[in-house]
């Protein structure tokens, strides 16, 4: 294990960890009817096995819809904590968007081998690092997907939530020659933590930095100097696990990369929740922010009928109304007109 923390260390504060987000799944459930018994339903991914060196030890898994057009989008799925790429793509709805909408998915899934609690490990700078660890492994994903189907390179996309969020802020700062853009739920911003014991602190506060700071650790994750990642933030303003303060600090650090003023920005409603807008010169968004007021910690969706029947979208995938996975398509341009008017 990559660890510089005595073992009894580390355990004691992976169950601590553990304890906080079990609190969150616990709550999150009371914002969902309690689930009827169902026969598993059987998983729209298939897992690829060799995708590389593959030095994060994560598993690949892939949608690909029928008849997948040329030069299509491709989405990196990055479930969180306690979760599986399974249960996120059923929560979330990402594969129904995909077979729709006409793009590809990889989701990333992380091992209890690698994380007791199966997240993400953003906050080691073996696995936070370009060229190294669980950052080269979803590389590598990238990589294989584009070798075997007609992928836009310029159309390349990444969300997560929570630790997935976190390790997404970790993406578009060591590989922002891949992506377009990331969708950042509940996450923290690139360079919160290194190391378990920072871990606690950083979800329930951010280091106190300036934006150059913030911003000044992206730009030495890489010796890229092209265009920038556009950038989502979600966050509920109730969450108790990853506090929002994080997604302040994640506009700090995305404004500075992006150079454009944090006091600039327009607002509008969007399903009853604020939506802010930064854009650059050339009147483009570059930085979104949705805050969901009221909401604790999760991804937000809006409970489809399907879901309703069965009771529920899962633990920490939140009621609120909006689908978080809809407005991240529609942004990145992946709703074909024909079916944008069709509810999700």
């Amino acid at each position: 294990m990559r660890l510089k923390l005595p073992i009894a260390q580390f355990l004691k504060a992976q169950r601590r960890w553990g304890k906080t987000l079990v609190k969150a799944s616990t709550a999150s459930r009371k914002l969902i009817s309690k689930p009827r018994k169902t026969r598993p339903k059987k998983s729209k991914l298939t897992e690829i096995s060799a995708f590389g060196s593959n030095p994060g030890n994560l598993r690949m898994l892939t949608y690909v819809p029928p008849q997948l057009p040329d030069s299509a989008p491709l989405v990196v799925v990055l479930h969180g904590c306690l979760q599986t790429a399974h249960a996120y793509d059923e929560g979330s709805g990402w594969s129904m968007l995909a077979k729709r909408h006409g793009f590809a998915l990889i989701y990333a899934e992380q091992s209890q081998a690698n994380n007791p609690n199966r997240c993400f490990n953003w906050f080691q700078p073996h696995d936070a690092r370009r060229g190294s660890g669980e950052a080269l492994s979803i590389r590598q994903m990238v990589t294989r997907m584009r070798r075997t189907h007609s992928i836009d390179p310029a159309r390349i996309f990444i969300t997560g939530l929570s630790a997935g969020g976190a390790m997404v802020s970790v993406m578009l700062a060591t590989y922002p020659e891949v992506f377009a853009g990331g969708g950042i739920i509940a996450g923290l911003p690139y360079g919160a933590a290194s190391g378990m014991r920072q871990v606690m602190p950083a979800m329930k506060r951010p280091q106190p930095r300036s934006a150059k700071q913030w911003g000044d650790l992206v730009r030495s994750a890489s010796s890229y100097t092209g265009l920038r990642p556009t950038v989502s933030i979600w966050h509920g303003t109730e969450d108790r696990t990853v506090a929002a303060s994080n997604a302040a600090a994640l506009l700090s650090q995305w404004t500075n990369v992006h150079g454009v003023s944090e006091e600039v920005f327009s607002q509008t409603s969007v399903a009853g929740h604020r939506r802010r807008a930064w854009s650059n010169r050339k009147g483009d968004t570059v930085i979104s922010l949705y805050l969901i007021d009221g909401m604790g910690h999760g991804t937000p969706v809006r409970r489809t009928k399907a879901q309703t029947k069965t009771g529920g979208a899962g633990p920490f995938m939140l009621d609120a109304g909006i689908s978080s996975s809809l407005h991240l398509a529609k942004s990145w341009g992946l709703v074909r007109r024909k079916a944008a008017s069709r509810r999700t």
